[in-house]
């Protein structure tokens, strides 16, 4: 089974990727080939994120994963 990676486009216009197994959450420029920076990884509990979202609302990332029937939020430092 393959499984595409979960993305989102904040409304500042950052890319988010989720990287399915290298368990991180990235920041890519807008045309998707250069990592920009990791945003959260496994030493933060993540692995095998499937879906990302930023909530300007909330100051925070939330990360939904396979292998977790709950989502892990993350708040912006």
């Amino acid at each position: 089974m393959y499984f595409l990676p979960g993305l989102h486009v904040t409304d500042s216009g950052q890319v988010l990727v989720c990287g399915y197994l290298t368990h991180t959450v990235v920041q890519v420029d807008r045309d998707g080939r250069q990592i920009l920076a990791e945003v959260v990884t496994e030493n933060n509990g993540v692995i095998l994120p499937l879906s990302v979202y930023y909530s300007k609302h909330t100051r925070s990332i939330i990360v939904g994963m396979r292998n977790n029937t709950d989502i892990t939020v993350f708040k912006e430092q």
